[in-house]
């Protein structure tokens, strides 16, 4: 399969709430994240979310901060644990973004 990511993605064990803005009701799922980059996350849920679908995301990082950024669902694939989803972000301030490209430069220097 040919990689399309455009930033490197991390692993990071962390739960989000997501709540569905692009619809007339609100409807909030637990996620795990699997991996995270500074343009999108990788998370599986047991609920079905849709594709194309915006949702407002509130993602604990692993210094505990609670990063508030708007997702697009662009990947949906069925697993043992219910749907593995690809996402990308939609209106995560620049800030925000660079904490997840620090985070990922500090990983990468201790991992050597």
């Amino acid at each position: 399969m040919e990689e399309k990511r455009k930033s490197k993605r991390t692993e990071l064990l962390s739960k989000i709430i997501l709540k569905r803005l692009d619809g007339s009701r609100v409807e909030e799922a637990s996620i795990d994240v699997t991996d995270v980059s500074k343009t999108g996350v990788g998370f599986i849920s047991k609920k079905a979310l849709s594709i194309g679908g915006v949702y407002e995301a509130y993602l604990t990082i692993w210094t505990k901060e609670v990063l508030h950024a708007f997702v697009e669902i662009v990947r949906i694939e069925k697993c043992d644990e219910g749907y593995a989803y690809g996402a990308i972000f939609i209106g995560m301030p620049e800030m925000d973004a660079a904490r997840i490209e620090t985070y990922q430069t500090v990983e990468d220097q201790t991992a050597e």
